[in-house]
């Protein structure tokens, strides 16, 4: 099973990840790939190819390097913009005046006919979310069949999709970075986030939200379908507040966990109709995603997108 799938449909190009890899091999596997299909003759050139699927920031380069000088143009699909419902792709190639960089294509193929998931990671602060956010994004792909989990990082506090991977291998320099990447919770900012969440239309968003019960939080959470509260043992009090917080913005509650960060192992304690009980060590640069508690998440998750 190859780490990164390609194929071409019509005018778009199909991509996404396949069996966990560092980023070396997704880098390796895509180039040849898409040699493969530059040799067969599968992209041969023409107006316009539209990307629609997951990359990272390597495989997007090399697949830029590989086809950009075959077509005219090539957008890309961002499910933070468009119709509701609807892929609207964003011009990030051009070499013809027909097609502007910048410029947006929008279509009339509906996203998904699946209930589209807006599920958000909320709980008081340093409870571990952004740890848990990564390794149930890891443990969600190694499920078969299931869906591409969106992380949406709605929270300015620097700690992006990139940080747990980076920590892994230079917790310093990670540190140093989200310092450095790190900005005011501002208004603006709130704007922008529940703008994200609104127009996320991929089958499983993933919501990373800050840890105070605020109006930011209430107007980037509105959007929301469905709720994950974490929370450690000096912040249980504030269990309550969120769980109304929640129900006041009408999300439903599908886990209410425990960020047990001393303890040695997992604890499941119900599995329905709410996902109960405690996840260990949610440590930055950890890889939680074996966890029991984290792969029942994911597979609520993945159920609850009909998977």
């Amino acid at each position: 099973m190859t780490t990164y799938h390609i194929r071409l449909e019509g005018d778009v190009l199909k991509v996404g990840f396949g069996k966990d890899a560092n980023g070396d091999q997704l880098v390796r596997d895509a180039a040849a790939r898409l040699d493969e299909m530059v040799a067969l003759g599968e992209l041969s050139g023409g107006k316009l190819l539209k990307i629609d699927g997951p990359a990272s920031v390597a495989v997007s380069y090399v697949i830029a390097h590989k086809i950009s000088q075959l077509y005219g143009a090539i957008a890309v699909f961002d499910p933070k913009i468009g119709r509701q419902g609807y892929k609207t792709f964003i011009t990030a190639i051009s070499q013809t005046p027909a097609y502007k960089i910048g410029e947006l294509i929008e279509t009339d193929e509906p996203h998904k006919s699946k209930p589209i998931l807006k599920v958000v990671l909320c709980g008081p602060p340093q409870s571990g979310k952004s740890c848990l956010r990564e390794g149930l994004k890891q443990a969600i792909s190694q499920i078969e069949g299931a869906p591409y989990p969106y992380v949406i990082t709605a929270c300015p506090d620097g700690e992006g999709a990139w940080f747990s991977d980076a920590a892994r291998r230079d917790l310093d320099l990670a540190r140093q970075l989200k310092d450095e990447y790190k900005a005011k919770f501002t208004p603006e900012f709130a704007q922008k986030a529940a703008g994200w969440v609104q127009s996320a239309n991929t089958p499983l968003n993933i919501i990373d939200v800050g840890g105070k019960i605020t109006e930011e939080n209430r107007l980037i959470m509105r959007e929301a379908t469905h709720a994950v509260i974490l929370a450690g043992d000096r912040a249980k009090e504030e269990v309550p507040l969120w769980a109304e917080f929640c129900r006041d913005l009408n999300i439903h509650i599908i886990a209410n966990l425990h960020s047990d960060y001393h303890g040695n192992e997992d604890e499941i304690v119900s599995q329905s109709p709410l996902l109960t009980g405690s996840v260990h060590y949610l440590a930055r640069g950890e890889d939680v995603s074996s966890r029991p508690m984290v792969q029942a998440l994911a597979r609520v998750l993945v159920g609850l997108c009909g998977g």
